[in-house]
């Protein structure tokens, strides 16, 4: 229950809809709010201000009338910019990233902004009377709420002004590539918190019942200490078949325990730590981050489109998190406050796990481009460099000897008599 509360909440704040109706709720509930203060005397204070020009019934309504109309169409011309942004850098970085353009807080709440003024514009401009609908009505400003509707406007100019900026910024493929890497490392420090280059052991699960999936979609997120609370309580063990990210169905296999048959109470417990939808995130789920970098690199480098800039930016953020991997302790998981007795084994990801999800499924396309296989030897040698046990480096020595093999296949001439120069290089720094 928790992971599939935790996954929702995650999808409504990625979602283009609620910062929106969050934000004209706040403004309607401010717009009633200052509009009763008025009404009651309180904010008679700015009537005798120097500083400070009552406004007349008809002034108020004017302004209130274009404010409103104005935040409605910028909100519409936002929209548009937003939509026409998400689709070039879909197009030309991967459909995979149309999530982390949905989830850019800088478009929802300058969006959120003006949909919130404009429905605080309006709600104002309903309070405003102007004196002639009964013989004994003056007419009625709101001035505190009008004072604020000002506020509001200028507020809306200088977010306008920044999404101007925030928009062209955010789809520079630099930008992009930054992002997704700044997040993955985040990730790496949040779940892998401790320093050293452990390996998590490989651990065996007594043979037992399967616990099935009944549910078809990506595996989101699996909260793992609550899964591991559940199976020290039930007293049994637990092996998990998938991991965050895999796809299931009804039927597959997600976990199996050492009691056979499983109960039902058990198999509902391991049932409800997965949150299962329709897309992968990143949240809980390295490979995701990795898969994106990995993606652009390999589009950059096909005949379409033959950027290898892009593919060395996307190699450099690849290497900066195969170093910090390669420096931290992956069998100290956050989640687990159970040590090396934890009733729960997560399938295995140890370094050559995420060394192959990432180098490895780029190889082909860094080795068939000169500066892309270049730049991918050093990095990968500067990652070697920050590995201080000899099986991690083992394993990125070994990578190294198999991108330059690879090179072999599909560079000729000078071409490739600068990787083996470069190779060469980089075996003789590490004799």
């Amino acid at each position: 229950m928790l992971a599939s509360l935790r996954s929702n909440w995650l999808s409504i704040r990625a979602s283009y809809w609620f910062y929106h109706a969050l934000f004209a709720l706040a403004a309607l509930a401010l717009a009633t709010l200052l509009i009763h203060v008025d009404r009651i005397g309180a904010s008679e204070w700015l009537s005798r201000s120097h500083w400070i020009v009552p406004a007349r019934p008809e002034g108020a309504s004017n302004m209130l009338t274009v404010l409103s109309s104005a935040m409605i169409g910028v909100a519409a011309t936002v929209f548009s910019i937003t939509i026409a942004a998400v689709a070039y850098a879909s197009g030309n970085y991967g459909p995979r990233l149309l999530t982390n353009f949905m989830e850019d807080k800088g478009n929802q709440l300058s969006l959120a902004m003006f949909i919130g003024t404009f429905v605080y514009a309006i709600t104002v401009l309903r309070a405003v009377r102007t004196g002639d609908a009964t013989p004994v009505d003056n007419g009625f400003v709101p001035q505190l709420a009008l004072l604020v509707a000002y506020v509001l406007m200028i507020a809306s100019v200088g977010v306008l002004v920044y999404f101007l900026h925030h928009i062209p910024a955010s789809i520079r493929i630099n930008t992009v590539l930054e992002n997704i890497g700044m997040r993955l490392l985040r990730e790496i420090e949040r779940r892998f918190p401790e320093m050293d280059e452990t390996d998590p052991p490989v651990r065996t699960v007594a043979r037992g019942g399967w616990v099935r999936s009944d549910r078809t979609g990506y595996v989101r997120l699996i909260e793992l200490g609550v899964l591991a609370d559940a199976a020290h309580r039930h007293g049994v063990t637990v092996g998990l078949a998938v991991r965050p990210g895999d796809f299931v169905y009804p039927g597959t296999p997600i976990a199996r325990t050492d009691a056979d048959p499983v109960p039902d109470k058990v198999a509902q417990a391991i049932r409800e730590t997965f949150a299962i939808g329709s897309t992968r995130t990143p949240e809980m789920d390295l490979e995701f981050s990795i898969d994106e970098l990995v993606e652009i690199a390999l589009r950059a480098l096909s005949p379409g489109i033959n950027d290898p800039f892009t593919a060395i930016t996307a190699t450099h953020w690849l290497g900066a998190a195969t170093a910090e991997l390669g420096r931290r302790d992956l069998a100290a998981e956050s989640w687990n406050t159970h040590g090396p007795d934890c009733p729960v084994a997560p399938p295995q990801s140890d370094f050559a796990h995420f060394l192959e999800r990432g180098f490895t499924a780029a190889r082909g396309a860094l080795a068939s481009n000169r500066l892309s296989a270049l730049v991918a030897l050093e990095t990968l040698a500067k990652a070697a460099g920050q590995v201080r046990g000899s099986h991690r480096r083992a394993l990125i020595e070994r990578e190294v000897q198999l991108l330059a093999q690879q090179a072999e296949e599909h560079l000729t001439g000078p071409d490739i008599a600068d990787v083996r120069q470069r190779h060469e290089a980089i075996r003789a720094g590490w004799s």
